[in-house]
Formats: C-alpha cells, sequence, structure tokens
C-alpha cells in the first residue's frame, strides 16, 4: 500500500463518564474525531475500504484508561505535535489525546506487543483496614488461581501467571488501594475488579464501590 507509510501512535485518555463507552463506541468516536481533525488518513484495501487504524487492547467497559493507543496510518506526513493539538481540537473531553508520535511501518501492531497493563483499583466504603484486607489479598494470591464468572463463563486464571509482580495494598484518604499488573494472552486477561471483588468477599468486607483505572500498557520485553 503506497499511500500507508506514515504511522502514527495517538496515546489517549477514557476517562469520566466515556469510561462506560465499549471498545467498539470508543473506536467509533476515534475515527469521527480523525475526520473532524482534517488528517489524511489512509484505506485499507478491498472492496469495503474504511480508515486505516488498529487500537490497542480493549479496554472493559466502566474501567478508564490514561494511556490507551491507536495506530492511524496517515497519507501525509504532519508533525506529530500538531497532529495532537488537531484531534484535541475534535475529540469529546474523555477521549482526550495526550500525545502521539510515528513508529515504524514494522513495529509490531499493538494488540500483539503491549502484553502487561498496570491498573489501580480503588475501593471506598468497605469497611476494613489495611491489615484485614491485607491478609484476605495474601490469602487470595496463596490460593494460585482464581475463578471468575464473566458473560456467562467462567474462566479459571492461574495467578502466578496473570499477575506476574504481586498486588500491592495502599491506603489513601481513607480508601484502600490495590496497585497491579496484569498479564495479558491467548487465555485473555484477568479482570482486576474480580481479584479485589475476591479479596473483599474473603475479608467479609461490606458493600463498597470499586473503581478501575488502567494507568498504562506496555511491552514485557521492556523494562518498567
Amino acid at each position: 500500500m503506497a499511500d500507508t507509510v506514515f504511522r502514527l501512535r495517538i496515546v489517549y485518555g477514557k476517562t469520566g463518564r466515556l469510561r462506560h463507552l465499549s471498545h467498539l463506541e470508543v473506536a467509533r468516536a476515534s475515527e469521527r474525531a480523525v475526520r473532524r481533525a482534517g488528517l489524511e488518513y489512509a484505506l485499507t484495501q478491498g472492496f469495503n475500504r474504511r480508515m486505516k487504524v488498529a487500537f490497542g487492547p480493549a479496554l472493559p467497559v466502566g474501567t478508564a484508561g490514561l494511556a490507551e493507543m491507536f495506530d492511524l496510518w496517515l497519507r501525509r506526513l504532519v508533525p506529530a505535535s500538531d497532529a495532537t493539538e488537531a484531534l484535541r481540537r475534535s475529540s469529546p473531553e474523555g477521549l482526550m489525546p495526550v500525545g502521539a508520535s510515528y513508529v515504524p511501518e514494522g513495529e509490531p501492531s499493538l494488540a500483539a506487543a503491549l502484553t502487561l497493563a498496570d491498573y489501580e483499583v480503588r475501593v471506598k466504603g468497605a469497611g476494613m483496614g489495611p491489615r484485614v484486607l491485607g491478609e484476605a489479598l495474601d490469602d487470595v494470591m496463596a490460593s494460585g488461581s482464581l475463578e471468575s464468572f464473566h458473560k456467562g463463563s467462567t474462566k479459571v486464571y492461574d495467578l502466578e501467571r496473570c499477575v506476574p509482580e504481586g498486588v500491592r495494598l495502599r491506603e489513601e484518604k481513607g480508601e484502600a488501594i490495590f496497585d497491579l499488573t496484569v498479564r495479558m494472552g491467548e487465555w485473555g486477561a484477568l479482570r482486576p475488579e474480580a481479584l479485589v471483588t475476591e479479596v473483599l468477599r474473603r475479608a467479609a468486607a461490606g458493600t463498597a464501590a470499586v473503581q478501575v483505572t488502567r494507568l498504562r500498557l506496555r511491552r514485557e520485553d521492556v523494562s518498567a
């Protein structure tokens, strides 16, 4: 494809009320922003040609993201800073681009390259101190696996494989905060709230509000 030589990688946030958008809705909103920005995007081949764009690993509905990514192929090279500013002017507040850079055409796809995701899970109103929650967390991790029911099916996740860097628990202004890294692979990806919900269950915590934010995506072969 002679006109798809400029591969621009855009980093954006999914925040506020727009964290409840599905992956497909995010993709459609992002493509509309590209059109409104006036960027000269490339098209795919085939009968039903469309904008050539590829998104990173899907973000679950209800989960915020601070550094999500998509690749956009352009027919004309423009400064990355100019493209970012044009996209910022045409994007809704909750899907705001924060930066962009060009990457080589031979770079692996985002979905293939980004296998680690750093999360922050905030829990408010659990009625439990860090000691009780910490003991419950240790108990869950020591079990070695976690059964999760989602969208009508049950999966069993190997915690050592899926949570390779363990889970860190801290407290801030009365909230319990869980920091963890999830590994994504052919088995899927463990939803952080599933692990935290199991911790709360074992701690016999009361009703709590759980808010999940994906802080960033990264490659496993690159140092954090």
